[in-house]
């Protein structure tokens, strides 16, 4: 299978949807279905089935589930932005606002950049139905923290 790098834009670290994918298995992201989709210059889609494993009892889509794609979303696309050799992002903090119930297929989330800046950033998701109707909108604060240098013996 080829895998096909992401376009020109933001990105420092280079990346594919498919790496993107595989590093996500194991986790709360393959748990929940969550699968990265399409990168743009300067996005980054992903979608998740709105299913048994996102939706709340009431068996609509769990707004937890939500805010789940959408700082996936945004913490890849904010590690894509920076030199993944030296600098890493964290969460500092989230949003969301829920604006109508996902109720079946699938709901896709698309991230774009608000601020990138040397210490930290903001993204904007949106999440949308298969009717392409919002279903919410979150927003994300992450911090660029340096990686730590190896210590070395000696």
């Amino acid at each position: 299978m080829t895998e096909t790098p992401a376009p020109a834009g933001i990105w420092k670290t280079p990346f594919t949807i498919e790496m993107a994918n595989r590093f996500g298995e194991g986790t709360a992201n393959a748990h929940l279905g969550i699968e990265i989709t399409e990168a743009g210059p300067d996005y980054l889609v992903g979608r998740m089935p709105v299913d048994h494993r996102t939706k709340q009892p009431a068996g609509i889509l769990h707004g937890g589930a939500s805010v789940l794609l959408a700082e996936t979303l945004a913490s890849w696309a904010g590690n894509f932005v920076v030199d993944a050799t030296t600098q890493s992002v964290v969460g500092q903090e989230i949003n969301a606002n829920h604006l109508r119930p996902g109720l079946s297929g699938w709901v896709t989330g698309i991230t774009r950049p608000i601020h990138i800046g040397k210490r930290s950033q903001v993204w904007e998701t949106h999440i949308t139905d298969e009717a392409g109707k919002l279903v919410c909108i979150s927003r994300m604060t992450l911090a660029v923290i340096d990686r730590p240098v190896p210590r070395t013996k000696g």
